[in-house]
């Protein structure tokens, strides 16, 4: 899978109504056929920044993300939106989902 994260710092004007700012252009990848997950979170230091972790099933799933026209739309809407360039971390890597976290193990009862 190709696994993405990528860290947002939006204008402290529109940090509270980032979810429905972008909300079209996440509706629309998390629909893609390619795509495993697209799930922003808010950080708990600097409301301003936003973290988007996202992965798409190969290559192909992500360059037809990066090909589609909500993809283009939002390249054009949401930069306005932006403090600065958001910043990205992009592999990949050998798995299709999310592993266990062993050091973590919740024990059943």
């Amino acid at each position: 899978m190709i696994f993405i994260t990528a860290k947002f710092l939006i204008k402290p004007e529109h940090a509270e109504a980032w979810p429905e700012i972008s909300g079209p252009f996440t509706r629309a990848t998390r629909g893609e056929q390619g795509c495993l997950w697209f799930d922003w979170s808010r950080s708990l230091d600097n409301p301003q920044e936003y973290v988007l972790v996202e992965a798409f099933r190969d290559g192909e799933a992500g360059g037809a993300h990066v090909g589609s026209a909500h993809f283009k739309q939002a390249q054009l809407d949401l930069p306005p939106y932006l403090v600065a360039t958001p910043k990205i971390i992009s592999q990949s890597i050998d798995q299709d989902d999310w592993s266990e976290l062993g050091e973590l193990a919740v024990k059943a009862p």
